[in-house]
């Protein structure tokens, strides 16, 4: 169905439906949860997703995959054209238990885009439903992208990584977060990696393209972009970005 407002989504009747919205830029969706999990697809446009445990980039033609009774809340960075998937978990055995965002065949593209216009309710083996029987499968072949980043349990430091997120800062320093947090080096290496799953140098490259994306859909020039970031050059920057997202900063520019 299109043109659903996502508190309605879970009205729809069917163990797995599906919805298409139009998001402009800067659209926030408000933190909520679903009964069902989700696949958010976004077909165009670029979207940040945050929960209580990080935030997940979703590039154009990639999707999140959200579980059942996770609290989200999504920002369109740009227009962002959207289809969801919601499956019931009593039929989505085998989905994921974690949120993550996935890369998309071109079978499953073509899947999202046909569910839009499909009728509901459906009956059980009509065409329907055996659409909807094989994009849970193709979810559960998605591969995993690493476009997150993890917020540590501990609040002190949850809170300084909130703080850098927001206004990053190329001139900061590890001992500039150790002095902030009173621990030496060590013990901040050890904690971070421990409540992240990543080093910090890790975090900070991610930490790097959530600053990005925003001012890139923005249409801010990407060399002015990189060296705010402390990058030596736009290439240097590229290369990092390209690594991390699969496709180089000029993809996510806003057309002029």
């Amino acid at each position: 169905m299109r043109n659903v407002h996502a508190n309605r989504a879970d009205t729809l009747p069917g163990p797995i439906v599906a919805t298409a919205n139009e998001l402009p830029r800067n659209h926030h969706v408000r933190r909520h949860r679903h009964w069902r999990s989700q696949l958010l697809y976004a077909a165009t446009g670029v979207m940040l997703v945050g929960t209580e445990a990080g935030r997940w980039i979703v590039p154009p033609e990639r999707a999140v995959w959200i579980p059942a009774g996770m609290q989200h809340e999504v920002d369109a960075l740009a227009h962002v054209s959207t289809r969801s998937i919601y499956v019931d978990p009593a039929v989505g055995a085998g989905l994921p238990a974690d949120c993550r965002v996935v890369a998309i065949s071109p079978l499953l593209r073509e899947l999202l885009i046909e569910t839009a216009d499909l009728p509901l309710p459906y009956r059980k083996g009509s065409r329907s439903d055996l659409v909807f029987s094989l994009i849970v499968e193709e979810i559960r072949r998605a591969p995993v992208l690493p476009l997150d980043i993890p917020f540590p349990a501990d609040q002190r430091l949850a809170a300084r990584c909130r703080a850098y997120l927001s206004q990053p800062s190329p001139h900061e320093t590890i001992d500039d977060w150790c002095a902030d947090l009173a621990w030496s080096r060590r013990t901040f290496t050890r904690r971070f990696r421990s409540e992240t799953g990543i080093s910090f140098a890790q975090w900070r490259r991610q930490a790097a393209i959530f600053a990005a994306l925003p001012r890139l859909a923005a249409g801010e020039p990407i060399t002015t972009i990189a060296f705010d970031l402390g990058y030596e050059s736009a290439s240097a920057f590229a290369t990092m970005f390209r690594r991390v997202t699969g496709f180089a900063p000029s993809r996510y520019l806003a057309p002029s």
